[in-house]
């Protein structure tokens, strides 16, 4: 099984701690993001791991390079996007030469949680579909809409009031999309040729035409969004109080 870390975003919200370093090596715990995400893609028994670069991105490569005795047996394989920054879905289309022809998870650097991605994997195949979004019943601007059989079938901006609705659909309900997800190779190669755009928009244009759909992250497993200093913070506390 193929995974790839989206490491490359400049990590705005994070400022100022990510002035002179990439949000993926901005520390939690005493450890760097990087680290806890490479950890938990290898508890998934994934040891091939495709990492996206752009901003600050030789001091990936370095840590990664300094660092990958603590993991013998996975290979980390660097995405470089140094030229252009291409969002969620064009860094994946970018990636795909590099993967083997399994299914990829994909997850965000700057995502902490405990869902077991073994769990997820095995949701997928369960389900035949062609992706699945891991995805949590939680306050957000930006809900995905999903039909009773967990279909993706629109988005809508709960402020603009903006909606999307590429399948039609009755009985919908609203979930937040968690930034873990699983899709087949060959949805993925649909995604070409490679260009700028975020992987939302790609499973919304292709929600008519195939099968992709989610899954509910489980009530006892926690999930942080550690894109801002106070998330993280609050993340850290978090952890903290697991510990003792």
């Amino acid at each position: 099984m193929n995974g790839m870390i989206f490491a490359a975003g400049l990590g705005t919200r994070l400022a100022p701690l990510t002035d002179n370093r990439p949000k993926a090596l901005v520390e939690v715990g005493g450890r760097p993001l990087l680290a806890h995400a490479i950890e938990h893609f290898r508890q998934a028994e994934i040891r091939r791991i495709v990492i996206n670069v752009h901003h600050f991105a030789q001091q990936i490569k370095d840590y990664i390079s300094a660092n990958a005795s603590h993991w013998p047996d996975t290979e980390l394989i660097i995405s470089d996007e140094s030229d252009q920054l291409l969002d969620t879905g064009g860094g994946l289309a970018k990636a795909l030469p590099l993967f083997n022809s399994d299914a990829v998870v994909v997850g965000n650097a700057d995502v902490l949680c405990d869902v077991p991605l073994q769990w997820l994997i095995v949701q997928h195949k369960a389900s035949g579909r062609e992706a699945t979004l891991l995805t949590k019943q939680r306050p957000s601007t930006r809900q995905l809409l999903f039909d009773a059989d967990g279909r993706l079938s629109g988005w809508t901006n709960k402020t603009s009031g903006e909606v999307k609705m590429p399948r039609p659909a009755d009985n919908l309900h609203e979930s937040a999309f968690c930034g873990f997800h699983v899709i087949e190779t060959e949805l993925l190669k649909t995604m070409l040729p490679v260009s700028k755009f975020p992987i939302i928009d790609a499973y919304l244009q292709r929600a008519a035409e195939h099968n992709i759909g989610e899954t509910t992250i489980p009530d006892e497993c926690y999930w942080f969004d550690v894109g801002t200093v106070e998330k993280l913070r609050t993340a850290e506390d978090f952890l903290k109080n697991r510990q003792q």
